[in-house]
C-alpha cells in the first residue's frame, strides 16, 4: 500500500489529520493547475477547496488501482468543465481546434522535444508564456497544463480526461504548436 492509499484508509477510519496530509501533498499542484485554467488566484484557491471537499465526500468511491493524484485531478477536471459550462465559455472541438488561418492544426504526435517551459527558463519569457496560455482555447490549455506544468504522463491525462492516449498526445502536441505560434506573434 502506498502513502496515498494509507492516508485514504486512515481518513476513512476517521483520522482527520490524514486528509490534512493529503491536502498538504496536493494543494500546490492543484492550485497551480486550476489557477492556470481559471486565470485568477483567488478563484483557484476557492476552486481547489471545492475539489478537496468533493474528494473528501467521495473518498469511499476511490479505487486503489488508480493513482490518487489521477483521481483527484479527474475531480478537478470535471469541476472545471462544469465551471466553463456555467461561464458559457465557447466550446472548442478537440477534433478541430480553431487556428488563425482557419485550417485545423496538423495531427501529429509529440516528437519528444523539451517542453516550451523547459526551453525558456528566464522569468520574462515564462511570464510571456503565461499570458499567451490565457489566450488558448480552454480544452487545449487544459491538456497542455496537465502535461507540461503538472507533469502528468499521457496515460494519466487520458485517465483524468477520459480520452484515448493517442488523442491526448495529439492534442498536447497541438497545444504546444499553437503556443509556439502564438508566442512567435506576441509583442
Amino acid at each position: 500500500m502506498n502513502d496515498d492509499e494509507e492516508l485514504v484508509q486512515r481518513t476513512l477510519r476517521g483520522d482527520g489529520k490524514a486528509f490534512e496530509m493529503i491536502i498538504h501533498r496536493y494543494e500546490r499542484s492543484l492550485v497551480n493547475y486550476v489557477g492556470r485554467m481559471v486565470g485568477e488566484r483567488e478563484a483557484a484557491l476557492d476552486f481547489s477547496q471545492e475539489v478537496f471537499l468533493k474528494a473528501y465526500s467521495s473518498l469511499e468511491s476511490y479505487r486503489s488501482d488508480y493513482k490518487f493524484s489521477t483521481w483527484l485531478f479527474k475531480i478537478a477536471s470535471n469541476l472545471l468543465i462544469d465551471f466553463w459550462r456555467k461561464k458559457k465559455i465557447k466550446a472548442v472541438s478537440l477534433d478541430c481546434p480553431p487556428c488563425e488561418d482557419g485550417l485545423p492544426l496538423s495531427a501529429q504526435i509529440a516528437d519528444g522535444e523539451p517542453s516550451v517551459t523547459e526551453k525558456y527558463e528566464s522569468a520574462e519569457l515564462r511570464e510571456k508564456i503565461e499570458r499567451t496560455l490565457e489566450k488558448m482555447p480552454p480544452a487545449l490549455k487544459d491538456l497542455f497544463v496537465l502535461r507540461h506544468i503538472n507533469e502528468f504522463s499521457y496515460e494519466e491525462i487520458a485517465e483524468i480526461k477520459g480520452l484515448p492516449v493517442g488523442t491526448v498526445k495529439n492534442k498536447v502536441y497541438q497545444a504546444k504548436e499553437l503556443l509556439r505560434r502564438m508566442l512567435g506573434e506576441a509583442p
